[in-house]
C-alpha cells in the first residue's frame, strides 16, 4: 500500500487510528494523553507530546517514520534535537531504535490500526488518475457551509500571500503608501501579459513626478507614453506631435530613461486590450484621481471604489485608434466591466487587507473582504473547471479563494492539508 509520512503524520495528529490496547513493541502498555503539536520546522514531527509508558509518564516529542530503520537513513541517531524523542510512531517496525546512550526508543506500529477505508479514501486522493483535482468524484460530499469556511481560510491566506509582496514594495519605497499603490496598479494595468513593461514604467517614472503635472492631462499622459517608450519614433499625427514635443521637453527636465519598447506585447491580444489603450487609460486615471491611495482610503461605499474606474475615458484620439498613426473605426475605448472588476479584486481588495493588516486596523481588512464579495466571479478555466464538478463560486470572495485552492493544494495534492481533503478522510 502506497502512502507517504505525511499519510502516517495525519492519522497521528487527529487520531485516526485502533486506540484498543495499545502497547509499545516490547510490550508494554501505552497511554496517549496528548498527541501534541505539529512541527513544520526542522527537528522532530511533533512537539510537547505526553504519554504513559506502564506506570511512568513521559512528556517530550515524536517522530514519524514509515519504517524504524528510517530512523537510520535520517540520520537522526546522532542529532541531538531527537534525544528527547519519547515516542516513536512507524508504520512498520522493523528494527529497534537505540541512541548513543544505550536508551530504546519506545516505538509505537501503526501497521494494524489503521481503518481500511481511511486507506481507499487517501488513495482515491493521492494516486487517483484525476483530471482536475484530487478529489473531482467526491468534493460534492462536503458540506456547504463546511466548503465555504475553508475557502474563507483559503481566501485570507491567498491575501496574505499578496500583503507580503506590497509591504517588500512599500519597504523598498521607505513607507510610502502611494508609490506602493501607484506601481502595484501600473502593474495589474497590464493585465498579466504587459504586467511586467507597466511595472517598469510606473518605477521608471516616479508618481511625485506625475503629481507636478496633475492639471495637465497632455502632459501626463506625454510622460507615460513617453516611458513607454511610444514616443520614440516618426510621428505625423497632430496629437502623437503634441506628446511627442511635451515629452521631449520633459525627458531632459526629469532625465527620464524608458523603458525598451519590444517589451511590450501586442500579438494575440484584441484591439481593446492593446497595451497604447491601457496606457491611455492608466494615463487618465492618474489624471483624474491624484493622490489615488489616499481617496481609496477614505471611500466607505462600495459602488464608489467602481466609479473610480467608470469615469476613465481617453483623448479622442484613441476613439479612432488603436495604435499610434493607424485609424480605426470610431469605438470606445473606455475600460470594460471585466477589466475593471479585475482591478477592484487584484489591486484596491489587495491594498485595503495589506493596511489594515499592517496598521492592524480592522476595518480596512473588513472592507477588503465585502469589496471581493460585491464583485462578480471571474471567468477563467479554474473557475469554470469547479463549476463543472458543482462547486460555483457566488462571488469573487469564493473564485479568487478557488485559484488558490487549485494552485497551491490541488495542484500539488496537499489533500492532508486541505479542509476539502480532510471532510472526505473523515470517516465520522
Amino acid at each position: 500500500m502506497l502512502f507517504t509520512e505525511d499519510f502516517l503524520h495525519y492519522i497521528w495528529k487527529f487520531k485516526l487510528f485502533d486506540f484498543h490496547d495499545l502497547q509499545t513493541t516490547d510490550g508494554l502498555s501505552l497511554e496517549i494523553l496528548s498527541v501534541g503539536v505539529h512541527n513544520f520546522d526542522a527537528g522532530p514531527d511533533f512537539h510537547n507530546v505526553r504519554i504513559r509508558i506502564g506506570d511512568t509518564l513521559w512528556a517530550g516529542n515524536a517522530e514519524i517514520h514509515i519504517a524504524a530503520g528510517d530512523w537510520y537513513k535520517h540520520n537522526h541517531t546522532h542529532d541531538e534535537a531527537y534525544g528527547n524523542v519519547v515516542l516513536h510512531i512507524v508504520y512498520r517496525n522493523d528494527k529497534p531504535v537505540i541512541l548513543p546512550n544505550g536508551r530504546q526508543v519506545p516505538t509505537l506500529e501503526l501497521a494494524n490500526r489503521i481503518p481500511a477505508e481511511l486507506y481507499t479514501r487517501y488513495h482515491q486522493l493521492a494516486y487517483g488518475n484525476q483530471q482536475i483535482i484530487p478529489c473531482e468524484a467526491t468534493i460534492k460530499t462536503v458540506s456547504g457551509i463546511k466548503l465555504h469556511n475553508w475557502l474563507t481560510r483559503v481566501l485570507i491566506e491567498r491575501l496574505q500571500k499578496k500583503s507580503v509582496a506590497v509591504i517588500d514594495t512599500l519597504q523598498h519605497n521607505r513607507g510610502d503608501w502611494d508609490e506602493t499603490f501607484y506601481q502595484h496598479l501600473a502593474a495589474n494595468f497590464g493585465f498579466k501579459v504587459n504586467a511586467l513593461p507597466f511595472e517598469l514604467l510606473a518605477k521608471s517614472l516616479p508618481q511625485q513626478i506625475l503629481a507636478k503635472h496633475k492639471n495637465s492631462a497632455l502632459q501626463i499622459e506625454a510622460l507615460i507614453m513617453g516611458q513607454a517608450g511610444f514616443l520614440e519614433v516618426e510621428l505625423a499625427d497632430g496629437y502623437p506631435l503634441k506628446l511627442q514635443a511635451e515629452y521631449g521637453f520633459l525627458q531632459k527636465k526629469y532625465n527620464l530613461k524608458p523603458v525598451e519598447k519590444h517589451l511590450w506585447k501586442f500579438m494575440r491580444l484584441r484591439p481593446q486590450n492593446f497595451p497604447t489603450i491601457r496606457l491611455a487609460q492608466f494615463a487618465n486615471l492618474i489624471f483624474k484621481s491624484n493622490h489615488l491611495f489616499s481617496k481609496i482610503l477614505e471611500i466607505e461605499h462600495l459602488a464608489d471604489f467602481r466609479k473610480l474606474f467608470n469615469q476613465v475615458d481617453v483623448n479622442d484620439y484613441w476613439e479612432t485608434h488603436y495604435r499610434f498613426g493607424v485609424e480605426s473605426k470610431p469605438a470606445s475605448k473606455s475600460l470594460g466591466k471585466s477589466s475593471v472588476d479585475l482591478l477592484l479584486m487584484n489591486t484596491i481588495a489587495v491594498f485595503l487587507y495589506s493596511y489594515g493588516h499592517h496598521h492592524k486596523l480592522q476595518q480596512y481588512i473588513d472592507r477588503s473582504l465585502e469589496l471581493l464579495e460585491s464583485v462578480p466571479v471571474e471567468q477563467n478555466h479554474i473557475v469554470n473547471d469547479f463549476t463543472n464538478l458543482g462547486v460555483i463560486a457566488k462571488s469573487a470572495f469564493e473564485s479568487q479563494a478557488l485559484l488558490e485552492l487549485k494552485n497551491n493544494y490541488c495542484n500539488h495534492k496537499k489533500c492532508l492539508q486541505c479542509g476539502v481533503g480532510n471532510q472526505i478522510l473523515n470517516l465520522g
